[in-house]
């Protein structure tokens, strides 16, 4: 069979540029698309549950009213998460904001008061609002649990927060449970540990591990959406051991396979692991996944309309 070439006109829908890239079916092209048709009968079957990883600079990057609105709408059913997304999302739940890069140099922006992450800019009077605000909330959570889950202790912090476009309340008002096996790395878990040294609190990791079990168990099938690699994406298809790995599953990474890492893993690997099934069904989309995921979620909404 031979390539057919793609062909941009005037006026093209995402539908009609999906298609395109369907029936050129070749690199990139037909991974997107082969992404994309997975994506979209995975949220038409009833039976299958899609776990969503976010690594890397996902919510930051642009990625949260695209994660917000997908959970919101019924197509996430659990989500697992760095702690920086979090953190990001909290940040401007509280007032604050991600900025465009101006091209100062590293020096003079950690001057002027600036983070940066490639070229997005943070605000350090964001951050010191995000303590004043964080411990608050902590204080709240405290006043009910000496103890909690990870899992637990999210949700309580999304059913505390006043913002319809935080993913991580509007998972909590949609019941989509949020991990995040890493928290500690990140400005919350600093605070956290800043806030324990005077108060009776712990958060248990090990205490989500009967819900992300049960929830396994109970899913007829799963289908994966990794973006990026990391920790998420390995927690992700861990937890799909117990079942003997996930039935389906999509990757939207940068990294390199040569030097061993999981991050740069295609997802093929996954199954001496039993982390994938046997005759699952993968794709592996080389790629900035802050453009690729919004494409292919656009193509797979049209596909399910």
């Amino acid at each position: 069979m031979k390539v057919k070439h793609l062909e941009i006109t005037k006026d093209m829908s995402i539908e009609d540029f999906m298609k395109q890239l369907e029936e050129s079916g070749v690199l990139g092209a037909g991974r997107i698309a082969h992404a994309t048709n997975l994506l979209a009968d995975s949220m038409k079957d009833e039976d299958t549950k899609i776990f969503l990883s976010l690594a890397g600079p996902m919510i930051p990057g642009g990625l949260r009213k695209v994660v917000r609105d997908l959970i919101y709408h019924g197509y996430v059913d659990l989500i697992i998460s760095s702690g920086a997304n979090l953190t990001h999302d909290l940040v401007e739940s509280f007032g604050g904001r991600h900025y465009i890069s101006t091209g100062q140099d590293d020096e003079t922006l950690q001057d002027n008061g600036m983070g940066r992450i490639a070229d997005i800019y943070t605000k350090s009077d964001d951050f010191e609002i995000f303590e004043e605000e964080i411990h608050k909330v902590f204080e709240q959570i405290n006043e009910k649990y000496d103890s909690i889950s990870i899992q637990k202790f999210i949700y309580e912090i999304g059913m505390l927060i006043d913002d319809e476009e935080s993913f991580i309340a509007t998972a909590a008002r949609k019941g989509v449970p949020i991990f995040s096996p890493g928290l500690i790395d990140c400005m919350i878990g600093l605070q956290l540990w800043i806030y324990c040294q005077d108060h009776d609190f712990t958060i248990s990791a090990v205490e989500d591990m009967a819900y992300l079990s049960d929830f396994v168990y109970d899913s007829k099938k799963v289908t994966a959406c990794m973006l990026g690699g990391g920790l998420p994406k390995h927690y992700t298809l861990a937890s799909n051991i117990l079942t003997g790995g996930i039935d389906a599953g999509i990757q939207i990474t940068l990294d390199r396979s040569e030097g061993g890492s999981l991050s740069g893993a295609p997802l093929e690997e996954a199954k001496s692991w039993a982390k994938a099934k046997k005759g699952s069904n993968l794709v592996t989309v080389v790629g900035d996944a802050t453009v690729l995921f919004p494409l292919i979620v656009a193509g797979a909404l049209d596909k399910i309309k």
